[in-house]
């Protein structure tokens, strides 16, 4: 089945796109700041440069890792539920479920060390930069030497091959239970009612982290830990139960929506409601997209503009945490962005029969942009909703404490850049690719496998 899953990527290299650049981006960013670790181990470093460069990189290396996975696992996922067919032919000509498993899982191997071997010569170049800004900052002395080695290279390949075999693991067994209960409702209420707990969980530990923020002094140097770690847990506990709050979100608008776009308003609910696992795959990554870089961006600010009020001299350990929640914010974009975009691109491709069938019922391919652009308002408007509260639960409380304000200075330019670059993205690929795959005539798009 190896070589088998060697010929598939090499036959179809275009279904593996996804997964790579997830692999390469994950690589590139987790060898740059793994060559901090090697930095910090050369001889001649001082201790204060040493823990900086160490805590950077373990810190960074923890969220990128973590990342890094999901954005994996949900291309995976949605490209091993798209290849359903071609799994159930595989089974019909005698293969076993345990070597479908090894080639979906071989194909992701492959790809990920081609990634991570891409992502070397990047790297490379990241890690000087990253020094280099360090240094500006008086982070690390001005005569550390940048260093590339063993640590950089292999925590990169580790992170981007275990991150590809295990989502490609998951993914497909994932699939092959869903295919064999399929027919029976019970296994599916089970596993909604397991995602249902698990979100609640994470909402009442996000609660519970927000407001352990009003018991701490105001001058406590720890006090952003509380609210933005709140502010994350909320973010996911919402992006778990996004699609029992997306079917909440479609009752209050459905009759506004009614109003805008007529039957094709109703078609868009419908689709929506229909399709409930494509959303969330949407919704979660735009959902803590948007609390995490909301919360952590404005509650940075706070804290800097508190430091400058007070005339205190921003210490090490001060720029250490600002750049931290920086970089996090940054890879936070990054990944998210791409589980964004992976998850609407594969989801709207996948929907060129339906297309295909609403355009031989009369639609025009104007009618289906409409349907299809109205799906993608409803999940922006939906996941930015979810993003901002859980934002906003973790900047009010830091605020009251730290500054004895409700809301801090920075104004909304943040947050709106924040609802840009979400909009954009949403909008943008599911109406792209949507009118892409409209180029392909209605009789072919109905023929074609699913």
């Amino acid at each position: 089945m190896f070589f088998l899953a060697m010929r598939s990527v090499r036959k179809r290299p275009g279904r593996f796109v996804a997964t790579l650049l997830s692999a390469f981006l994950g690589a590139v960013i987790i060898m740059t700041f793994g060559s901090l670790n090697d930095t910090a181990a050369a001889p001649g470093v001082d201790k204060v440069s040493s823990e900086s460069m160490t805590l950077s990189a373990t810190v960074v290396g923890g969220y990128g890792s973590l990342l890094v996975f999901f954005a994996i696992a949900s291309t995976l996922t949605v490209s091993v539920r798209q290849r359903a067919d071609e799994i159930h032919l595989l089974r019909c000509t005698g293969a076993t479920p345990a070597q479908v498993t090894r080639m979906i899982v071989g194909e992701a191997a492959v790809v990920a060390l081609i990634g991570a071997a891409l992502a070397v010569g990047p790297a490379v170049l990241g890690g000087r930069i990253l020094l280099d800004l360090f240094k500006d900052s008086g982070q690390v002395a001005a005569d550390v030497g940048p260093a590339f080695g063993v640590m950089a290279l292999g925590s990169g390949f580790a992170v981007a091959f275990l991150a590809s075999v295990g989502a490609a693991f998951l993914a497909v067994r994932r699939a092959t239970r869903a295919a064999a209960a399929a027919g029976a409702g019970a296994p599916a209420r089970r596993r909604r009612r397991g995602r249902t707990v698990a979100g609640c969980v994470a909402v009442v530990a996000g609660v519970g982290s927000v407001l352990t923020t009003y018991a701490m002094d105001s001058t406590e140097e720890m006090l952003m830990m509380f609210p933005a770690y709140g502010a994350i847990l909320l973010s996911v506990g919402f992006a778990v139960l996004a699609p029992t709050l997306l079917g909440g979100v479609l009752g209050l608008l459905r009759r506004p929506i009614a109003a805008i776009g007529g039957a094709g308003a109703h078609l868009s609910t419908s689709n929506l409601r229909r399709r409930g696992a494509e959303a969330a795959g949407v919704l979660m990554p735009m959902t803590i997209f948007t609390g995490v870089a909301t919360a952590t961006l404005y509650i940075q600010g706070a804290e800097s503009d508190w430091v400058t009020r007070s005339g205190l001299d921003k210490t090490v350990e001060d720029k250490n945490l600002e750049t931290l929640n920086l970089v996090v914010v940054g890879i936070i974009v990054v990944f998210s962005c791409i589980m964004l975009i992976n998850s609407l691109y594969a989801a709207t491709s996948y929907r060129s029969r339906e297309f295909g069938r609403q355009r031989l019922t009369g639609a025009t391919p104007g009618q289906v942009l409409r349907v299809v652009g109205l799906e993608a308002a409803v999940l922006t408007l939906t996941g930015l909703v979810l993003g901002t509260l859980a934002g906003i639960a973790g900047i009010v409380p830091f605020t009251m404490v730290r500054t004895d304000q409700t809301l801090p200075d920075q104004g909304p330019g943040t947050w709106l850049a924040i609802m840009a670059v979400a909009a954009v993205a949403t909008l943008g690929t599911s109406l792209g690719t949507a009118r892409r795959t409209l180029r392909t005539p209605a009789i072919d798009a109905v023929t074609l496998a699913a």
